[in-house]
């Protein structure tokens, strides 16, 4: 599990485990920070009332929860005030965490130190100065003077270096649109030809399936701005092929 230093605050958002449920509430271990406990009392479980909040929550299931209030100590959690869309950003961002502690103890073995000094020395800098380990690392890979700040030897630097190159290799992704071209002029086969080759000027791999359909492939490392620039390309297309008497359509299949 990747860890944080320190406490969390009021309105954030953390990943807990329930240890203990009574009626009216549940305890839970804050599962980021060593140690830590908080609870959900049962009016902070869903947008109505509930009698039992067995019904709701289960032992040794964990939630994401917001930290609503921290007094002397003790840490009020609320499930009913974290949205679908929190609550799915909070578990990509634990996902990357657990890949980038994965990376840290690659790191620490390879530097020959253990993985609390390797927090100490390279984790929790990174995360106080970019608020999450993942993004640190991605930070070194783009701009390897940001190690600058790290009280590391050279030697250390090189080594962190090399394995987060090795580690954060961009992925790969294919958009795929189907479209379809059809005519009914005389050389109507020629006109959607010429459609096509401007296409493939254009990069992107054209394939048959079957008349009046044509698959269309592209690879990028950033699916969600390539998608538009994709889109814009083929709009451009469908305007081209009306202008030569061809009907022309297309949609996207998928991103792979």
């Amino acid at each position: 599990m990747a860890i944080k230093k320190g406490a969390p605050t009021p309105g954030q958002l953390v990943l807990c485990t329930v240890k203990k449920i009574s009626q009216f509430a549940a305890w839970c271990s804050l599962d980021e920070y060593n140690g830590a406990e908080g609870m959900i009392h049962v009016s902070e479980v869903a947008g109505k009332w509930i009698h039992d909040i067995k019904k709701y929550v289960k032992m040794e299931k964990q939630y994401v929860a917001k930290v609503i209030r921290i007094e002397d100590g003790n840490i009020s959690l609320s499930l009913k005030r974290v949205s679908k869309s929190q609550e799915r950003s909070k578990w990509n961002e634990f996902r990357q965490e657990q890949r980038s502690e994965g990376i840290l103890k690659i790191i620490a073995k390879e530097l020959g130190i253990d993985l609390n000094e390797a927090y100490e020395k390279i984790g929790f800098p990174l995360k106080e100065q970019f608020d999450s380990l993942y993004s640190g690392f991605e930070e070194i890979k783009n701009d390897p003077k940001v190690m600058d700040d790290l009280k590391l030897s050279a030697r250390m630097k090189e080594g962190l270096l090399k394995i987060i190159e090795k580690s954060f290799i961009d992925k790969e992704f294919t958009i795929k649109i189907e479209l379809q071209l059809s005519s009914y002029e005389s050389d109507g086969v020629e006109r959607i030809k010429k459609v096509l080759t401007g296409i493939e000027k254009d990069g992107i791999d054209v394939s048959y399936v079957s008349a009046p359909k044509y698959r269309l492939e592209i690879k990028t490392k950033n699916p969600k701005a390539d998608s538009k620039k994709f889109e814009q390309k083929l709009d451009k297309v469908v305007a081209e092929a009306v202008k030569l008497n061809i009907d022309a359509k297309y949609n996207l299949e998928e991103k792979s």
